[in-house]
Formats: structure tokens, sequence, C-alpha cells
């Protein structure tokens, strides 16, 4: 795949093009890699118009489901939406195991969405390494709502917080007194707090849910000076909520666009972004190293063993790839 042959397809918005474009993105081939860096090159003028989403919450919360509506719900008024629905990774095959689009097939069929399931690999937090990428190539061909979905298992969706403009907190009615099992650093990531299922025989329990949420949000400090976290009830199976949750997502982005903050905050993890990118190459480079190849099973083994330090054998490790001498 050539980048200027995808290039001019992707700025029209051809799903097809942005498929393989986002498969060229995510290929760890050095050739892949060098004519993927020219498309993303080629399309950042067209990035950066889209309201960026993030979205967690532990397994069985409803996640696809609430996506599926929200996205049905935003297509509705106008907008294009592009799912990068993170899915954990299959140990055998290190593909998708979850398949997002089984799991939203109204929102797959909606011409005016673009669901993208990607396996979250060894990578922490869920997140797929080039799903930032990703991101750059949906806004370039076209969709203003971009929505990113973690795997949620609690690992570090600091990870997602750190690449998208807002992020929504899933939680489900009924999950023990006090909130038993919430964690209080995701918590103090989220933007807004959506408790879902709040239907049925789960309507009461949901209504507590949010009190318990909205005194817990009171005794921590918000991400933004400029706004303060809400917390709302949907029913995704209903679509009740529905609406109110993408209004909170508008005065979001209206507050932070007013005060300037979207801007800086995209410019803080633009800046992180580049010191992740350098983490990853200088780490590929130190293992494709001869001198260290050669010794690192055997520091391996004798850390494993408790003959030698991780510090000590890092240290050692560190100083072949210097070329130093010990």
């Amino acid at each position: 795949m050539k980048a200027h042959d995808l290039l001019d397809k992707l700025r029209a918005g051809e799903r097809r093009a942005l498929a393989r474009a986002i498969t060229l993105v995510e290929s760890t081939r050095a050739d892949h890699r060098h004519e993927a860096q020219k498309l993303l090159d080629a399309v950042m003028p067209d990035t950066g118009k889209a309201i960026r989403l993030g979205l967690s919450g532990a397994p069985g919360v409803g996640k696809s489901t609430f996506i599926e509506a929200l996205g049905k719900h935003v297509t509705g008024l106008g907008h294009k939406v592009a799912v990068l629905a993170v899915d954990p990774s299959s140990a055998r095959s290190g593909g998708s195991i979850l398949g997002d689009k089984t799991r939203m097939e109204e929102l797959s069929r909606d011409p005016d969405a673009f669901i993208r399931p990607s396996p979250a690999g060894v990578t922490l937090g869920g997140v797929a390494r080039r799903t930032r990428e990703a991101m750059l190539l949906v806004e370039a061909a076209g969709f203003d709502v971009v929505l990113i979905e973690t795997v949620g298992v609690g690992q570090s969706e600091t990870a997602v917080a750190d690449m998208v403009d807002m992020f929504v907190l899933l939680q489900s009615p009924g999950g023990g007194d006090d909130l038993q099992g919430i964690k209080r650093g995701i918590m103090e990531l989220a933007d807004l707090i959506v408790v879902n299922k709040a239907d049925g025989a789960l309507e009461q329990p949901a209504k507590l849910a949010q009190s318990q949420l909205i005194s817990a949000l009171h005794l921590m400090r918000p991400r933004s000076a400029n706004w303060k976290p809400h917390v709302l009830l949907t029913s995704a199976l209903t679509n009740k909520g529905i609406g109110e949750v993408w209004d909170a997502v508008t005065n979001f982005e209206t507050v932070m666009l007013e005060t300037g903050e979207l801007e800086a905050s995209r410019a803080d993890q633009a800046r992180a972004w580049m010191w992740n990118e350098i983490r990853e190459g200088l780490i590929e480079a130190f293992k494709a190293e001869p001198a260290i190849a050669a010794k690192v099973h055997k520091y391996e083994a004798d850390v494993a063993a408790g003959k030698i330090t991780p510090g000590a054998a890092a240290d050692k490790l560190l100083k072949r790839f210097r070329h130093e001498s010990d």
C-alpha cells in the first residue's frame, strides 16, 4: 500500500480507503511504517476538527449498546461518527475477540458511521498503540465525532484520557454498597459519568448510584478548572437519557473552546505523543541491537532465578547498548 494511492480517496471519505489506511498505520513492517508516516504527514491539515470522546467502563456495563444508541442519535443530528473500539486481544492469534461490528449491528449499517475494532495487544490500558493515528485518519476522512472505546479493565485508563477531549465513564447500577469497586483514579479522569441500564427493576438502583456518584465527586478535584463533571442516567436499550448525554458533550466542547483549554490540552497531548513514540522507538532499537539480542535471554534467566537484581541486569544491558565496558 502506497500513501499517494490512498490520500485522495481518504479525503473523499471512501470507507474502503479509510479501512486500508488504518491497516497501513497498524502494520509493524518497516516499509509500511514509512508509507504510513507519509500519509499521516499529508493529512495533518485535514485533522483536528472533530470532537474526540473516550469511553470506558467495566465489562458488562453495556458499552457497545450505549455507543450504538449514542452513535445513532448523533448521526441523526447530521454528524458523522467514527468508533475506534479497542478489543481485548486473543492470546493465541493477537486478533480482536469481541467483534464490535456484530455487537453494534445497526450502527455498522449506518452510512454516516464507521466502526473499526482493533486488538489491544499488549498495550497498557487497552488502547492500541496506533489508535492515535487511526483517529487522525478518520478525521481526515470527514468524521466529526470520534469515539474511542477502551477495554475497560482498569489497568491505566489514562492512556485514553490523554488522547481525547472528553473522557466518559460508564457505570452500572447496583454495583454494591457505596459504589464498592469503583476506582478513585478512574473517576478522577472522568469529565462525564453515565449510569447505564436505568430501566425496569434497575431504575431505582441507578438513581441511588447516581446520588452516590455525585457525592463522591464532591470529594475529588476535577480535571478541568472550567468544567464540573456531570452524572447522568441512561438506558441505552430504550434511548432514555441519550440526548442529555450528547447535550453534555456539546456543552463541554463549547466551554473548552471558549476558555482555550481544548487547544492547550491538544498541544500537551501532541507533545506527550511525541515522547511516547520516542520511548517505543528506543525500545525497538534496543531489542534489535545485536549486542543486546545476544545477552538479553541470559539476563532474563538470571533475573528470574534471583542471581542478579533487575536493576543490575538492566544497567549491564544498557551499557552494552551504549558500547560501554562494565
